[in-house]
C-alpha cells in the first residue's frame, strides 16, 4: 500500500522591520508591512512530517513529543483545511490523482530550540506545517501563495517560506488575498551577513505576542504614527540598503525599528515590558562598539534587534563576529563553551572575553554573573524550507511519532 508522507524543515526568521498589530485577528492581517532575515537551518529550524492515510480516524498533531489538541476553527485547523482545499483543486483537475484531501493527516513537528521564548518558534513551526503539506499534496503553489495560508497560522510564518531577505506586504484587501510574503533578495545576494543570538531567557513569555499586540492596537497612540508614517519609509529604505549590501544603513534602520517597537509596547495600556536589564546592557555594548568604531574613523560594526522577548539578535558582517563574541562573553561569562561553528577562534587565538575593542569605554555596562546570557548561537542568513529524506521522518511505520514523551 502506498505511503503518502513528506518531511520538511523550515527556518526561523528575525524581523528588522517589526510586525506588531492586526487589523483582522482571524485572518491575521497586519497593521503594517514588515521585513525579516531568514536564519540558517543548520542552527535553528522546525522539522515536520505530515502523513495522509485513510486508516486514520482524525487529524492529529504532535509538537516536541506531546500531542496537541487541534481545536475546531483554530489556527492549526485553519491551515490544514486550507491545504486540503488546495489539494482538492488538484484532484478536481486530474481525477486520476489519489483523493488525499479526504484522508485524515498525522503531523509531527519538532523545534531544535526553545518554544515560546522569543525565538519565533511559531513562525518556523507553521511554515514547516504548510510546506510539509504542500509537498505531501504535490501542490503547484508558489511560496507566496502558500504564505497566504501560513500567515493564518502565525503572521510571521509567511516570511519563513522564503530564504534570504523577505518582506511581508500588509495588503489592503479585506479578504487578505494580497497580504503575502515576497523575497526581497536571496541569501546568495548577501551571504556575508551573520547573526549572533544571545539567549537571555528560554522561559515562556509573560505577555504572549497575540494578546500583547491587540492591547497595543487598542491603546497606543504612537502605533498609529508608526503605521502611517514610519514603517512605509523604513521598508523602502531598508530594501534599498539590502540591495546595495549597505550594512551601516541596514544597521541603523534595524536598531531604530527595534527601539520603536519596544517604545510602542511601552506606550500600551497597561505597558508591556519585553526587555530586561540584560537586554538593555547588550544594547549599550553594541551602541558603544559602534561609537568607538566611528570615532576611530571606521563604520558601524553591528546591529541589535529584539522581538517580543528579551533575547538579542546581533546582525553583523562575518568579519566582525569574532570581536562581537569576545565583547559579549567578556560581559556575560558563559556556563558552557561557545559553539564556534565558524571557526572564529583557535588554539593560538582563543576566546578569552578580555579583549575590548580599541577606544571602547568599559563602564557602559557592569559585568554580569555567569549564566545571565544562557547561550550564544552564531548563525547566518539562510535558505527557505527544505524537503528531507524519508530517513529523517518523525513518524514511524504506524503513523505515530517515533518518540513521544
Amino acid at each position: 500500500m502506498a505511503v503518502y508522507q513528506a518531511t520538511v524543515s523550515a527556518p526561523v526568521n528575525i524581523a528588522c522591520i517589526k510586525y506588531w498589530g492586526k487589523r483582522d485577528t482571524k485572518l491575521i492581517l497586519p497593521t503594517n508591512s514588515s521585513l525579516s532575515v531568514t536564519l540558517d537551518q543548520d542552527n535553528l529550524k522546525s522539522t515536520t512530517t505530515s502523513r495522509a492515510d485513510p486508516s486514520f480516524d482524525r487529524d492529529r498533531l504532535w509538537l516536541n513529543g506531546h500531542e496537541e489538541e487541534i481545536k475546531d476553527g483554530g489556527r492549526t485547523a485553519t491551515c490544514i483545511a486550507e491545504m486540503k482545499r488546495l489539494r482538492r483543486e488538484v484532484e478536481e483537475k486530474d481525477p486520476k490523482q489519489p483523493k488525499l484531501s479526504s484522508y485524515p493527516v498525522h503531523i509531527c513537528s519538532h523545534n531544535n530550540f526553545p518554544t515560546a521564548a522569543g525565538l519565533a518558534s511559531s513562525a518556523s513551526g507553521f511554515a514547516a506545517l504548510v510546506a510539509s503539506l504542500a509537498f505531501l499534496y504535490a501542490l503547484p503553489a508558489s511560496p507566496s501563495a502558500l504564505s497566504l495560508i501560513a500567515r493564518q497560522g502565525s503572521g510571521s510564518a509567511c516570511r519563513s517560506l522564503f530564504g534570504g531577505f523577505v518582506a511581508w506586504e500588509m495588503g489592503t484587501r479585506a479578504d487578505g488575498s494580497d497580504s503575502l510574503a515576497v523575497q526581497v533578495a536571496p541569501r546568495e545576494h548577501w551571504p556575508d551577513l551573520h547573526a549572533l543570538i544571545c539567549v537571555v531567557s528560554d522561559a515562556k513569555k509573560g505577555v504572549a505576542s497575540t494578546s500583547g499586540m491587540q492591547r497595543t492596537v487598542e491603546t497606543s497612540a504612537l502605533l498609529q504614527h508608526r503605521i502611517r508614517t514610519v514603517v512605509p519609509e523604513r521598508m523602502a529604505a531598508i530594501t534599498e540598503a539590502i540591495h546595495a549590501r549597505d550594512f551601516p544603513t541596514f544597521a541603523k534602520i534595524t536598531m531604530a525599528d527595534s527601539n520603536q517597537f519596544h517604545a510602542v509596547a511601552l506606550d500600551t495600556e497597561p505597558p508591556i515590558f519585553y526587555l530586561n536589564d540584560v537586554s538593555r546592557a547588550i544594547i549599550a555594548l553594541v551602541v558603544e562598539l559602534n561609537r568607538a568604531s566611528v570615532a576611530a574613523g571606521g563604520t558601524i560594526k553591528a546591529a541589535y534587534t529584539y522581538d517580543a522577548g528579551p533575547n538579542a539578535v546581533i546582525y553583523a558582517p562575518a568579519a566582525n563576529m569574532r570581536e562581537i563574541v569576545e565583547l559579549i562573553v567578556g560581559y556575560f561569562p558563559q556556563t558552557e563553551k561557545f559553539n564556534d561553528v565558524f571557526g572564529l577562534f583557535s588554539a593560538d587565538k582563543p576566546l578569552s572575553g578580555n579583549n575590548l575593542p580599541a577606544g571602547f569605554n568599559p563602564a557602559v555596562s557592569k559585568k554580569f554573573e555567569e549564566g545571565a546570557v544562557k547561550g550564544l548561537i552564531h548563525t547566518r542568513v539562510g535558505d527557505g524550507p527544505r524537503a528531507l529524506s524519508s530517513d529523517e521522518a518523525l513518524l514511524g511505520a504506524d503513523g505515530l511519532p517515533k518518540m513521544v514523551a
